[in-house]
């Protein structure tokens, strides 16, 4: 029977592909003035009202020294992930992300999706007009779309187990013609692997009015584990959230309080996470939640947490690399 022996969470923020001096120089600033947010409180602000509510300390968290910092811990923690991702020796990984207007748009927006296709491809390269998309750049192909493979059998054996399970799944044997996997997706095969099978998973995480609750993203995780764990065949598994943690607005304090709940198994903690905690770029959490589910019993290995602060208003994303085993303790 297959098994499932390894899990891993990753940001995948443009702020990770950009350059140390991107971080510095405030290649951030202009896209963010622009930016609509939310509060810790979940209502809507502009950047000019969050810079004035700065705390006393905003300047020593952008200062030069700091971000370059930051940064270098970011650059360490995606390259551990990496080799943890090839020392699991895993036949296929699952990749749980959500999808912004890549597959799919507003004419179907599914709330959870399962790619069952041979192989999905990731685009070329259009020009770069800037330093943000330099960055995005670093997320595709360039010198052509490339095709990587994914585990058909797997994902179809998913598929069915899940709907036993109850779910109403969306599912995918190929892309339409011009679309290409998203941003969850190729940040994984450009910067985690490019070899390892996948099997995506789409979760709705960011478009109302159909995103999975918390409580059905733990389910759906659990659900994810069960199916593993029934197929026949002799595999070894993963799983990996991308995304998050918060963002636009940096929230160091329920960002470490998802990380305690994963320290300490507080399944109660994922169950009923507060909805406005989740919403704008925070609603990738829920990739983490469903990721919780799908590695309940399984020890945390290491933790990295960066508060990816990039402007004075302390806009930004919570950066975190994580990576789980049975039996691991961090």
């Amino acid at each position: 029977m297959a098994r499932l022996v390894a899990g891993f969470g990753s940001s995948h923020s443009p702020m990770l592909a950009a350059q140390v001096e991107d971080w510095v120089d405030g290649a951030f600033v202009p896209r963010d003035r622009a930016r609509q947010f939310v509060d810790f409180e979940g209502r809507p602000c502009r950047y000019d009202e969050l810079l004035a509510k700065a705390p006393a300390d905003a300047a020593e968290r952008i200062e030069p020294q700091a971000l370059r910092q930051r940064h270098a811990n970011a650059q360490a923690a995606i390259a551990r992930l990496r080799d943890d991702i090839a020392a699991a020796k895993l036949d296929a990984l699952i990749v749980i992300g959500d999808d912004q207007e890549e597959l799919f748009d507003h004419t179907n927006m599914p709330a959870i999706g399962v790619y069952y296709g041979e192989t999905i491809g990731n685009a070329q390269v259009g020009p770069a007009k800037g330093p943000l998309d330099r960055a995005r750049m670093r997320f595709q192909e360039p010198d052509g779309s490339v095709d990587y493979p994914c585990h058909a059998p797997l994902a179809r054996h998913l598929i069915d187990s899940l709907q036993r399970d109850d779910f109403d799944l969306s599912a995918m044997a190929k892309t339409a013609p011009g679309k290409f996997e998203g941003h969850a997706i190729s940040f994984v095969h450009k910067f985690l692997t490019g070899s390892v099978p996948v099997v995506p998973i789409f979760l709705n995480a960011y478009y109302p009015p159909n995103q999975p609750s918390p409580a059905r993203c733990l389910a759906l995780g659990e659900a994810i584990r069960r199916a593993v764990e029934s197929f026949s065949s002799d595999l070894r598994i993963g799983v990996l959230a991308s995304g998050g943690l918060s963002h636009f607005v940096v929230d160091e304090a329920f960002d470490h309080a998802v990380i305690d709940a994963f320290r300490h198994g507080d399944r109660e903690f994922f169950r009923t996470a507060p909805l406005h905690k989740l919403m704008s770029g925070s609603s990738e959490i829920r990739n983490w939640i469903c990721l919780a589910g799908a590695v309940n019993g399984f020890g945390l290995d290491w933790v990295s947490y960066t508060p990816g602060y990039r402007t004075p208003a302390l806009t930004g994303t919570g950066l975190c690399f994580t990576s789980f085993r049975p039996g691991a303790s961090a």
